[in-house]
């Protein structure tokens, strides 16, 4: 589980094309300080799991589902990166819940620059536009944001400087793919809304 809270703009060092699959080595000192084989970290939203480290690399193993439903296909040598290690029990929910699932990729559709923000607009694909609503939460590329607008088929957030500076989205251009996750609450309360009410089985032993 993550925040959404970017901690380091991490840079792709390296892309084997596999079979089926992927192996990505990616530059992220701070993100790689203690990890350790089998632990997640966040690549542009997208949770990995680490295979191995060395001299502030890590190295996962991207499955050919995951390419395809992301963002990450995408990436080459020299490609920036948002990174997040997964939370502690002990930190600051500084953003909002976010799993690094991503349910589906957008993309930049327009920049207004203002004097110390941009309005970024992002398309959203079908589907996924009953989850977002004006002032709540999505998670683009990774990163935690507010919805400041919203249209049946884009939304629009509001970038400041620390955002601009220290992630993608400062350097993303108009026509580029983000990975997009929507607020899982919100997908938890349409299942339970639409749940079969009538079904007597509730997987509890008396």
């Amino acid at each position: 589980m993550f925040t959404g809270i970017v901690e380091e703009l991490g840079e792709v060092v390296e892309v084997e094309s596999l079979t089926d699959s992927a192996r990505l080595t990616v530059r992220g000192p701070l993100v790689t300080a203690d990890a350790h084989h089998g632990d997640s970290i966040a690549v542009n939203g997208v949770c990995l799991t680490v295979v191995e480290t060395a001299a502030g690399t890590f190295t996962a193993d991207v499955m050919r589902q995951t390419l395809q439903a992301s963002s990450l296909g995408a990436l080459r040598p020299g490609s920036p990166v948002n990174l997040e290690r997964p939370m502690t029990l002990s930190s600051r929910l500084g953003g909002h819940l976010v799993q690094g699932h991503v349910d589906g990729v957008g993309e930049i559709v327009s920049r207004e620059p203002g004097e110390q923000w941009e309005l970024v607009g992002i398309s959203l694909p079908a589907g996924l536009a009953r989850y977002v609503v004006a002032k709540g939460s999505i998670t683009v590329d990774g990163v935690s944001l507010t919805v400041a607008d919203l249209a049946q088929d884009s939304f629009v957030v509001s970038l400041i400087p620390t955002t601009l500076g220290l992630t993608t989205l400062g350097r993303k251009q108009t026509g580029e793919p983000v990975n997009l996750e929507v607020d899982v609450i919100a997908k938890y309360v349409e299942r339970l809304m639409f749940a079969d009410t009538t079904s007597t089985d509730r997987s509890v032993t008396p």
